[in-house]
């Protein structure tokens, strides 16, 4: 993929091409990041439904998705995964925000 000028870009924001995000990684600015604890997860997958950035990784291979992790290529940071993820049994969320060291 190469950079394109701004007299290139289409008007407006318009997606020329469905099903393209994966090509752009959007993930490089934020200040802060979900930080997964696995032994949490009660597999609800509240994270992945509110999500707007699909960065939530997921095993579709059983018999219910399991939630893997987070694909840092397409995380912003927002933190709406870690606000939506429920106290597991030991009160304690899967997804916390954590300052990214970079």
């Amino acid at each position: 993929m190469s950079l394109k000028r701004a007299q290139e870009l289409p008007d407006a924001g318009i997606i020329t091409e469905a099903g393209n995000a994966v090509d752009f990684k959007t993930g490089d600015w934020r200040t802060y990041v979900p930080q997964f604890h696995e032994e949490n997860c009660i597999h609800c997958m509240f994270c992945w439904i509110y999500c707007p950035d699909s960065a939530i990784d997921v095993d579709t291979s059983g018999d219910k998705p399991q939630m893997k992790g987070i694909l840092l290529d397409h995380c912003k940071g927002c933190g709406i995964c870690a606000t939506e993820c429920p106290p597991a049994a030991k009160g304690k969320a899967a997804l916390v925000m954590v300052r990214e060291e970079k």
